[in-house]
């Protein structure tokens, strides 16, 4: 369902010099693309606060993802948030519900993972030949069945932390590629929970921002914490 443009402009989480943090919703995809019926792209213009170019993506969330994007208010800001990203200055976190409880409290995971096409789709697996990868966790909480995870990805491969929870026996739910339901029960548990970037020019040199679960999402954490 195409969103309002009181509904786009309330999701921006946070402008600063050059930058905006944008909570993205569940289920919208950032591009266009052959099997979409609606796309970031076309809401840009929306939230270009008074500039005469809309803002442009900084990095990437999967379409299922939800939670905060980055978006550059220029060319040369983009080229400079993709600097930051690729040096691994750029915080990320994210939460995640997984199936199953872990045996630990915290965790990292470092598995190399390479792309692969399966009809329909592209996905990635563990393989030595593929591009290192990254990932720290922790445990927020389970109720034995469900666990709530907090993640922060060292590396930003495609699908990285999909892969990575599925491939260690802790599936994200409702995720319809990597996930143990076939088809998923539910939508994706994912949410890019916050992100912290230096951005010389922000108060206090930091941009920082926080988005909230979806509702889906945050209707499975209420079920699993009371």
């Amino acid at each position: 369902m195409p969103y309002l443009p009181e509904e786009i402009r309330a999701r921006v989480l946070v402008e600063a010099a050059d930058l905006l943090v944008f909570d993205k919703p569940h289920g919208l995809p950032v591009h266009f693309g052959t099997k979409t019926t609606d796309d970031l792209d076309r809401y840009l213009p929306l939230i270009a606060m008074g500039r005469e170019e809309p803002p442009r993506l900084a990095h990437r969330l999967d379409k299922d993802t939800a939670g905060c994007l980055v978006l550059a208010r220029d060319a040369a800001a983009a080229a400079r948030m993709g600097r930051l990203f690729l040096s691994g200055q750029v915080r990320k976190t994210y939460w995640a519900v997984v199936l199953g409880r872990p045996k630990a409290e915290a965790g990292q995971i470092d598995l190399p993972l390479m792309k692969v096409h399966i009809p329909g789709c592209s996905k990635v697996v563990v393989d030595p030949a593929g591009k290192p990868a990254l990932t720290d966790w922790r445990l927020l909480g389970t109720d034995g069945r469900l666990s709530l995870l907090e993640l922060n990805p060292r590396t930003g491969r495609m699908h990285q932390l999909r892969a990575h929870l599925a491939v260690t026996a802790m599936p994200i739910l409702g995720d319809p590629i990597y996930g143990a339901e076939i088809p998923p029960a539910q939508p994706l548990h994912l949410l890019s929970r916050a992100v912290r970037i230096p951005w010389a020019e922000a108060q206090g040199g930091w941009v920082e921002a926080t988005a909230e679960p979806p509702p889906h999402m945050a209707a499975t954490i209420r079920g699993m914490f009371g």
